[in-house]
């Protein structure tokens, strides 16, 4: 678990991965941009 809050940058790099090209083969998944907190 990170130590750490997020910057909204990093949590916007999530949010447009999803709407990239790149993100086209994930489905159903849910994305956990937590730090790890809710792996526990």
């Amino acid at each position: 678990m990170q130590k750490r809050m997020a910057e909204p940058a990093e949590s916007a790099e999530a949010a447009l991965w999803l709407l990239s090209d790149r993100a086209s083969f994930a489905t159903g998944a849910a994305l956990a941009v937590d730090g790890g907190h809710t792996a526990n």
